[in-house]
């Protein structure tokens, strides 16, 4: 019998975990290896972190979602490096020879080489960042109550997020609304009308790669809210109580939330040619990396030129899946010998979400924003959401949350340090 070709994917994201799922019971034994033992919906983290949703709604166990395959292996690892000319992925739990290998691994948050701002502003790229600024929010509003200070209190309650894309938005009107349905009822004792959210965005409007009316409307749902909204400002330092931007002015906030961009994660052994800005791996028109024979890459991390996309794709769900999908469709087409697909993106449109009710939407041929919007945004997510189970605990929480402008998850969580003695 002949042996089984092994396909090995890294990262089990968007593009990784839709790699696996679509070659799942084929005749390629699949390794899929993740850091974690789970898949996160990062579209939703933002509510993970304004306590909308419990961080298990999100994650999806990996073994969980395998348990009928007869090909797919679950490996939980980090991944050190990779030797091209031996076929060989080394990682912590040992080393892996393959046939293929397919970098699915995606971002981290960007901080351009800033450390002050690495070390004392708050990423959101994964669960544990999520739930990490949850308490810490919560956290801040029980710090303001016992808080007598005025300038001290106005520190406390000044929040600040760097970057007007989706995260930076979404998160924005949500902490917006926490401060107008939620600590009124909590903190019955305390005024919060002091609490203030700056969003600071480099380039001239929100949501800059949306439409010309999506970017008008998403800034006047936040301005509505009483987010302050400033463009075109750029950041220059935060040393943990001092936002420094660069046209000279401060901002003086406890916490700020950096949202301003990624950069790809690197894996030793991918040739320096191989990448290009943004730690992109430069890969041809079958997702296979440039100058590295039967090693691929999808998703984020992958930059491929088109006539379409002269510049590369979007760094999109949407791209990831049908990367995923087509590479997938290919590796059948190999085990026949057949000719490979070329893979371009079929833009499917952006949505970004701003508070109860409000939305905005660009599709292909036109756009639309308000309540609508809203409902589309609410529908699409649920349906990428993976299980039932999950979809149902998603769409009641938003269901409850939707008649009483409430949640119950406002549970502050502190980590335990537990001596042990050997």
């Amino acid at each position: 019998m002949e042996t089984q070709k092994r396909i090995i994917i890294v990262g089990a994201g968007f593009a990784g975990l839709t790699l696996a799922e679509d070659l799942e019971n084929t005749g390629y034994e699949v390794y899929l290896i993740d850091r974690n033992n789970y898949h996160q919906f990062q579209p939703l983290l933002y509510q993970v972190a304004t306590a909308r949703l419990e961080p298990a709604s999100i994650s999806f166990p990996l073994r969980k979602v395998f348990q009928r395959s007869k090909n797919v292996k679950i490996r939980i690892a980090d991944v050190l490096s990779v030797e091209a000319d031996k076929k060989l992925l080394k990682t912590s739990i040992g080393e892996f020879s393959y046939d293929y290998l397919v970098l699915a691994y995606g971002c981290r948050t960007n901080y351009f080489g800033n450390k002050d701002l690495e070390h004392c502003a708050f990423p959101m790229k994964s669960v544990p960042e999520a739930i990490q600024l949850r308490n810490r929010i919560l956290q801040t509003f029980e710090d303001a109550v016992i808080t007598k200070n005025p300038e001290e209190l106005q520190y406390i309650l000044n929040f600040v997020i760097v970057g007007g894309g989706p995260t930076g938005v979404e998160l924005s009107g949500a902490l917006a609304e926490m401060k107008k349905n939620i600590l009124p009822k909590d903190y019955p004792d305390k005024d919060f009308s002091k609490l203030t959210v700056y969003l600071l965005e480099g380039s001239p409007n929100v949501l800059n790669a949306m439409s010309d009316d999506s970017k008008k409307a998403s800034r006047k749902y936040l301005e509505q809210l009483g987010v302050i909204v400033k463009t075109g400002t750029v950041v220059e330092n935060y040393d943990g109580r001092t936002v420094r931007l660069k046209n000279g002015e401060t901002i003086e906030a406890k916490n700020v939330i950096w949202a301003a961009g990624v950069t790809g994660n690197q894996i030793e052994g991918v040739p320096e040619t191989a990448i290009t800005r943004g730690n992109r791996l430069i890969v041809n028109r079958f997702n296979e990396i440039e100058n590295l024979k039967d090693v691929f890459a999808i998703g984020d991390i992958a930059y491929m030129t088109t006539p379409k996309y002269v510049n590369g794709h979007p760094q999109l769900a949407a791209v990831a899946n049908e990367q995923a999908k087509v590479l997938a469709k290919n590796f059948k087409l190999l085990a026949k010998n057949k000719p490979l697909k070329e893979y371009e993106y079929h833009d499917k449109g952006s949505m970004a979400t701003i508070g109860k009710r409000k939305a905005v939407v660009d599709l292909p041929s036109f756009s639309f924003q308000g309540r609508f919007a809203w409902f589309t945004w609410m529908f699409v997510h649920l349906m990428l959401i993976l299980s039932v189970k999950n979809k149902l605990t998603i769409f009641v929480n938003w269901a409850f949350s939707y008649f009483n402008n409430d949640s119950t998850l406002r549970v502050l969580i502190k980590p335990v340090t537990k001596k042990v003695d050997n």
